[in-house]
């Protein structure tokens, strides 16, 4: 009597329910690899910025000056065109736009100057001097003789086939693309764009916006910004000093 009390009873599971345990495990399994892989996808990415108050300030502030410029410029009397001689332009971004009206942001898109450092070849004319006008505390400006014009080209020229980049080292390919306007080597296309011939802007448009870089050793204020490259705003001449910094 005593043994059969020790004895200790096992309790038999139906193996239907020992199935669908398994089964539920090999889901939960899976959801968690799911979870885990999901996890590491979002980690991937960019990190999540937190964003004080003097940011939102900052950029406030900026907003509206930017606006009340704009709004006060309108009252005033249009500036006057530079010279017949001069009718092109090299416009090259050197303040950060981080905050900035959404005509600002919007004339800045327009030049194709959404990257600092980064420029581009401009026709004169009376909306274009507006505009300079109206993005003039982010962007200098000025008149840029044959010399600047072919070192950018040849230095930096590119244009985009598809998503690829492509430099402008070849000749026949730059007939291929823009022989029907009568450009058929980088000399026509320099011609083009220094003279502002009747094909200025399907060249213009050719190139991609010229990604300029900074020294090093570059000299910065307290502010971080460029000691030697000056203010922003028109420089007549002087942008080719800018453009050697730069190039």
């Amino acid at each position: 009597m005593a043994e059969a009390e020790s004895k200790k009873v096992i309790k038999l599971v139906p193996e239907y329910l020992l199935k669908k345990r398994k089964a539920y495990q090999a889901i939960k399994a899976t959801q968690a690899k799911l979870a885990l892989l999901e996890k590491r996808k979002v980690s991937k990415g960019k990190p999540l910025k937190f964003k004080r108050l003097e940011d939102f300030l900052k950029d406030s502030h900026k907003k509206h000056r930017d606006e009340t410029r704009i709004r006060r410029a309108e009252h005033r009397p249009a500036a006057p065109l530079p010279p017949a001689k001069n009718k092109l332009a090299f416009a090259v971004r050197i303040r950060e736009v981080k905050g900035v009206s959404p005509k600002v942001m919007k004339v800045i898109q327009m030049l194709r100057l959404r990257k600092i450092f980064s420029g581009a070849f401009v026709k004169i004319n009376k909306t274009s001097v507006a505009m300079m006008k109206m993005v003039e505390p982010y962007v200098a400006w000025g008149f840029p003789n044959l010399k600047s014009v072919r070192e950018l080209i040849m230095k930096r020229g590119q244009t985009r086939i598809g998503r690829r980049r492509v430099p402008l080292t070849d000749n026949t390919f730059i007939e291929q693309h823009m022989g029907k306007h009568g450009i058929i080597c980088l000399e026509d296309l320099i011609h083009e764009i220094y003279s502002v011939g009747r094909g200025f802007r399907a060249a213009n448009n050719f190139l991609l916006p010229f990604k300029l870089s900074v020294a090093r050793h570059a000299a910065r204020d307290k502010a971080g910004l460029l000691k030697d490259l000056g203010n922003p705003g028109f420089r007549a001449t002087d942008i080719n000093s800018i453009i050697r910094q730069l190039n």
